[in-house]
């Protein structure tokens, strides 16, 4: 009846020892840390004897892996952030307005000369010289709309074209702005996220709230100004012919043009045409470097397509300037000298090294399509972070030792065996968290304290039923077998149902939810196995050590 077969002992406590083996950093948390810092800079930086002296802290056959720390827990950055979708509507028809011009010029006999109007931000406004020729001007130009391929906007065109009198007004379609927002803050979010893991950062939380925010919490990070310093650029580069250089920032640019100024040259401003040659969207890397004298600089190349344009423009206008743009200022603008048909180039500047890398990574990352307006930012120190620890900590201790006199007072020698289980079963959760890399958080803390108080509920079913047989007059090995097995299918419907609710708050929760969901279905599925197989095993060596004749529960 009590009979357990050899290869299940060995895999039960094969668990047990792996989950403590998992485990074991956590209790010395700041030296793995330091350890594995120190091992992932040899690699980045190249190896030194105090980076050596922090790998040895930690023993190399050892498992290094760490249950990460939430913001709450560590302290760093909170933002929130709102894109500005808008920004989007007037590149588009910046973008546009090149192949408006080009397919109207055939035309010119049947719409005659054109030229582009000044028109609000997202509009392409032209007016014609022959009004009677509109209707075919309005036809060439409708060929240049495509489907929208939302789910939204089946069926729908991207851009709305209308005319009266001798103008033509072109914008985004109703269906293609709706799209374009959901795209532009699904881009925003994803180069977000790349150029914080370009730095390094330990699990940091990026989300989308709502229509058009961006949540971002990064633990361990100095402040909330350093991480804006590393995501509130919208590093949008772009190559742009000049059209003429001044010092007046007010000066007339012209339908088609704008005046920026310039970086390198203070009180200069540059008149370059809106439409750019090529733009950062078509790099497909960027390194720090130094140019000829020395100075930090950043070397950039093209893709196929980048490259061809990149090298079309320089044949065809050599002698002349052309502007770098980076965010609406002019980092340099060189003349061109020779056809560049590479597709790669250096952008100089009075950069430091610090300011040449972080460039480097916002343009490797990608260009955010739209601006940030933080409407939100904490710096939440490590001192509040050490208090919540400190606070999680007494809680846990607290909740624990309660629970094991509870079940020592309550069931004697068996609430002892289940009060080991308890133990391997908390070694058990934080192995597991630390295996899978999950972040802990104050809720997540709550869901250990709620598991360790829901993890004895299968031993006192198990307890209570045994003590039922042993009533009715069982004999201890039959008593003990009759309790496990009529009690499992009570203890699997509770914690199957408590796991579902779990799975739905990961699913549909965000952030300090997800992180209680994960500690609550980890510790649901190691209080099952510690209460059905660790508590059982236990008894069954002891009771094969005793063989008593009769138990009491």
């Amino acid at each position: 009846m009590l009979q357990i077969d050899l290869w299940k002992r060995v895999l039960i406590w094969l668990v047990c020892v792996t989950g403590l083996l998992l485990a074991l950093p956590n209790g010395f948390y700041t030296r793995v840390e330091q350890s594995n810092d120190a091992a992932a800079e040899i690699i980045a930086k190249g190896d030194t004897a105090e980076r050596q002296a922090l790998v040895a802290q930690w023993p190399s056959y050892l498992p290094s892996s760490l249950v990460n720390l939430g913001l709450d827990l560590r302290g760093g950055a909170h933002l929130l952030a709102e894109v500005q979708v808008e920004d989007v509507y007037g590149a588009r028809m910046d973008a546009l307005w090149p192949e408006v011009r080009d397919a109207l010029r055939p035309e010119r006999a049947t719409v005659g000369s054109f030229r582009r109007q000044q028109a609000p931000e997202g509009q392409i406004r032209l007016k014609i010289t022959k009004p009677e020729g509109m209707e075919r001007a309005l036809e060439v130009v409708r060929r240049l709309a495509n489907p929208i391929t939302s789910l939204t906007g089946g069926g729908a065109s991207d851009i709305s074209v209308s005319g009266t009198d001798d103008i033509i007004t072109v914008e985004l379609s109703e269906a293609e702005r709706l799209a374009s927002d959901d795209r532009t803050v699904r881009q925003s979010l994803e180069i977000v996220r790349r150029r914080i893991d370009e730095v390094g950062t330990r699990e940091p939380t990026i989300q989308r709230q709502g229509a058009d925010r961006i949540l971002i919490q990064v633990p361990g990070i100095g402040s909330a100004s350093e991480l804006k310093a590393i995501i509130g650029t919208t590093a949008q580069l772009t190559f742009n012919p000049v059209v003429g250089r001044g010092s007046d920032a007010n000066a007339a640019a012209g339908v088609g043009n704008k005046v920026i100024p310039s970086v390198d040259e203070p009180g200069a401003f540059y008149t370059v045409e809106a439409a750019p040659v090529v733009t950062g969207e078509q790099l497909v890397d960027a390194q720090p470097a130094f140019d000829q004298n020395g100075q930090p600089a950043v070397n950039f190349r093209f893709n196929t397509s980048g490259a061809r344009k990149f090298g079309d423009y320089t044949a065809e206008n050599i002698g002349s300037p052309f502007a770098i743009v980076l965010d609406d200022e002019v980092v340099s603008a060189p003349v061109i000298q020779s056809h560049i048909p590479g597709g790669s180039g250096i952008i100089t500047g009075n950069f430091s090294i610090e300011e040449s890398t972080n460039l480097a990574i916002l343009l490797r990352a990608g260009a955010l399509p739209a601006g940030l307006e933080f409407l939100e930012e904490r710096t939440i120190g490590p001192e509040l972070g050490q208090d919540s620890i400190d606070a999680g900590k007494i809680a846990t201790i607290v909740a624990f030792v309660g629970v094991l006199v509870f079940m020592a007072l309550s069931y004697g020698l068996f609430g002892i065996f289940a009060n080991v289980a308890l133990i391997l079963n908390v070694a058990l959760i934080f192995g597991f968290l630390s295996l899978i890399g999950a972040t802990l958080t104050l809720p997540g803390i709550a869901g250990i304290v709620l598991t360790v108080g829901m993890a004895v509920d299968a031993n006192v079913l198990i307890f209570e039923r045994i003590r039922e047989e042993l009533k009715a007059g069982r004999g201890p090995a039959r008593a003990i077998d009759e309790g496990y097995s009529k009690a499992l299918s009570a203890i699997l419907d509770a914690n199957v149902t408590t796991f579902i609710t779990a799975v739905i708050l990961f699913a549909m929760g965000s952030g300090p939810v997800r992180g209680f969901a994960i500690t609550l279905g980890l510790g649901i599925m190691t209080s099952v196995f510690t209460a059905i197989f660790v508590t059982r095993l236990i008894i069954v060596m002891w009771f094969e050590r005793r063989r008593p004749k009769q138990i009491e529960v």
